[in-house]
């Protein structure tokens, strides 16, 4: 993969169309998430490492909203054992990325790509299970049966790593967060008219919800214990053991 500068939304756009993964964000895409989600690269860089820890022989890892793959592949140079890695997108175009990136690598994956919708999947003997910024992308009604489709497909001992962004009960932090994030944004060479045309396309597209919110769907999935493990501004990452 050879990304390109994320300039999607660097001049003004008559009407903001609704955010798709298609093939113009997929081009951009690793610019795009680095300068858009603080600690990006340290939530998938530890990924690697928790699927280490928690890999079961035998069993199977699953990264559900894969897009280019990047905690497939950090998954994939953690664990130092045969193991089958499942990533999963309904983007054609960001999976055409990541087979074109597996064909072209001179290394051999043990990663397997399936284009689908992450709610019709069958999630079957995991020990990991990867949600990477992707249930926010779900409707809010689907999002309980799908955790407990995660659970139900996880061996006794496996984990969710589940990352999001946050929204708080509190206006204030609400709005300090949000700050936070476009001075992050801005830090990261965006402008300002990219940073609201950005927020514009993804209205009624990425939908967030608080912390409590997300541990309380987690534990009636059945989930035994549900931690932040990472969290920079309203970006977090969640660990659930089952």
């Amino acid at each position: 993969m050879n990304p390109q500068k994320d300039s999607i939304y660097a001049n003004p756009l008559g009407e903001v169309d609704s955010f798709k993964f298609d093939e113009k964000v997929v081009n951009v895409f690793p610019d795009m998430i680095e300068r858009s989600v603080p600690g990006y690269r340290a939530i998938i860089n530890a990924i690697g490492l928790l699927a280490e820890k928690f890999y079961q022989d035998n069993t199977r890892c699953y990264d559900l909203g894969c897009s280019l793959g990047a905690a497939s592949l950090s998954m994939h140079h953690h664990i130092a054992r045969p193991c089958e890695i499942i990533a999963v997108d309904s983007s054609a175009a960001m999976l055409n990325g990541l087979q074109t990136f597996l064909r072209q690598s001179d290394e051999v994956f043990n990663i397997r790509v399936e284009c689908a919708d992450i709610r019709d999947i069958a999630i079957e003997n995991a020990s990991v299970a990867v949600v990477n910024f992707t249930l926010q992308f779900l409707p809010i009604a689907d999002r309980q049966s799908f955790i407990e489709k995660v659970y139900q497909g996880l061996q006794p001992g496996g984990i969710l790593i589940l990352s999001e962004k946050l929204e708080y009960d509190d206006p204030r932090q609400q709005t300090l967060q949000t700050d936070l994030h476009h001075l992050f944004k801005q830090s990261q060479g965006y402008s300002e008219l990219e940073i609201s045309q950005k927020r514009s396309a993804l209205e009624n597209v990425l939908l967030t919800e608080t912390f409590d919110q997300h541990r309380a769907r987690l534990l009636n999935a059945g989930f035994s214990s549900v931690e932040i493990w990472f969290q920079y501004f309203n970006f977090a990452s969640m660990i659930a053991l089952k």
